[in-house]
């Protein structure tokens, strides 16, 4: 008689540490080089904001800067300066290394006046991106100007906004603070989604270099080169694109990007989901959505992967146990449904409750099945986490943390299990939130007998295999 059990294989694609590393060096070899631009910073420095966020600006854009690929056959840039009026501090023709450039940055000062956005951009639109300026006319050249700004508009933007746009700048709208979300989508350049961004405050903005840096990055045909793939073994770089291949002994999944050693993949995963006021409810939709990729990956069944789901905000509510829904389009259709929950952020309250109730067998969870909770938070917890994050790993749970925003990354190494940097993600923006969802990859093995190891097992067959000695020895006397 064999007894039930399992033994747990879980496997991320790269932690998201690896491949900030890996980018980087792909960039400085020279596989991943900007294109040439000439970009145009429209940066806001009205009485609002203070000497010191003036700086924090000024340092993302000598960070920014100094991703791209300067040169005068290269990328161009340059600065406009506005409150109550337009300064153009640096031109396009200005400088022609990134030295250069950062320097000038640096001493830019604050006008310290009113927010005259509109006059801005007319300005970027008939100065600063005009050929005695620097801006070339080449038709393979693009104009971007990025607006950085943390207030409402004292004058008609929308008009000069969509005029520069026709005349073929693209837009990018930073908005940081209490600055009127509305504006920045009547500036941004279509689709909103990758052209308007969101900050609390100025200490956060550097949290958007790496957007930019990749924004003006030009696509190499040696994507495996580049580590731009998710492949989990073998990356084969074909004409533009690639394709993923595992080692021997492994299967391609129907992904085609994960591989797999096993076929009965049984585990139980519940979504832990903050729903604080500070995620808004437009990237409340992108959370949702983003739960939807990872269960698209799962091999949700009867008997294999089954998923629940809480939400938590500053009380903590149960959308739905573990094995309610036992396919993927059912599980999906109730994530889309789940309603939006505000308030505060009590990540501490919420992990006790998915250590107390979210795998409990009345909840749904299944004896002998590996546990997986996934935590997602934009913000620093209002209570203490450390117990809670402890008791969960203590009790054989392999916990994910997944941050974006004001997440703050300490807490996250705290809930993740170990190695950490295999078990925690974060980003700075919920639209690059897709990419994390393509490197969690869960993939749970059951062995063929992974009971060998215990004790009670080991007896009872010694005393099988006994047994059968002893009648086998009676039979032939």
């Amino acid at each position: 008689m064999t007894l039930p059990g399992f033994v747990m294989l879980l496997c991320i694609l790269g932690a998201q540490a690896t491949v900030d590393l890996r980018n980087a060096a792909a960039m400085a070899a020279g596989l991943c080089n900007t294109k040439p631009t000439d970009v145009v910073f429209i940066i806001d420095s009205s009485r609002s904001v203070r000497p010191a966020e003036f700086e924090q600006v000024k340092v993302f854009l000598a960070k920014v800067i100094d991703g791209l690929n300067v040169g005068p056959d290269a990328t161009r840039v340059g600065v406009v300066n506005y409150a109550s009026r337009v300064k153009n501090e640096v031109s396009l023709k200005s400088h022609k290394t990134k030295a250069a450039l950062v320097k000038a940055v640096s001493k830019i000062e604050p006008l310290s006046t009113g927010t005259m956005t509109g006059l801005a951009i007319q300005f970027a639109m008939n100065v600063a991106f005009s050929e005695a300026e620097g801006a070339r006319k080449s038709p393979g050249i693009s104009k971007v100007a990025i607006i950085v700004t943390d207030g409402r508009p004292q004058d008609n933007i929308r008009d000069n906004a969509a005029r520069a746009r026709e005349a073929g700048i693209e837009i990018f709208a930073i908005g940081v603070g209490r600055v009127d979300m509305t504006t920045l989508r009547q500036m941004a350049s279509e689709p909103l989604e990758d052209h308007v961004d969101y900050v609390e405050s100025y200490s956060l903005i550097e949290k958007l270099t790496k957007k930019f840096q990749e924004a003006f990055c030009e696509v190499v045909s040696d994507l495996c080169a580049t580590g731009d793939h998710d492949c989990e073994h073998i990356c084969i770089s074909t004409p533009g694109s690639f394709k993923c291949a595992c080692r021997d002994g492994h299967t391609l999944m129907n992904d085609s990007r994960s591989c797999s050693a096993c076929s009965n993949a049984a585990t139980d995963v519940v979504f832990l989901i903050d729903g604080s006021k500070s995620v808004r409810p437009e990237n409340f939709e992108l959370v949702k959505k983003w739960i939807n990729l990872i269960i698209d990956k799962l091999d949700v069944s009867e008997t294999n992967a089954h998923v629940g789901l809480v939400q938590y905000s500053s009380s903590v509510k149960q959308e739905f146990p573990l094995g309610r829904y036992n396919n993927k389009k059912a599980l999906k259709d109730a994530v889309k449904k789940m309603d939006y929950m505000e308030r505060g952020t009590m990540t501490g309250q919420a992990l006790n409750f998915l250590v107390d109730n979210s795998f409990a067998p009345n909840q749904g969870a299944r004896p002998g099945v590996a546990k997986v909770g996934i935590v997602f938070t934009d913000g620093r917890s209002q209570d203490y986490i450390g117990d809670a994050a402890r008791k969960a790993k203590e009790n054989g749970f392999k916990m994910y943390a997944v941050g974006v925003g004001n997440a703050v990354e300490d807490e996250l190494r705290e809930i993740a299990s170990e190695p950490v940097v295999d078990h925690y993600f974060y980003t700075a923006d919920f639209k690059t939130m897709n990419q994390i969802a393509k490197k969690l990859q869960i993939n749970v093995c059951q062995e063929e007998d992974p009971c060998e190891c215990n004790s009670i097992v080991k007896f009872q067959k010694k005393v099988e295999e006994a047994l059968q000695a002893l009648t086998k020895k009676y039979i032939l006397s």
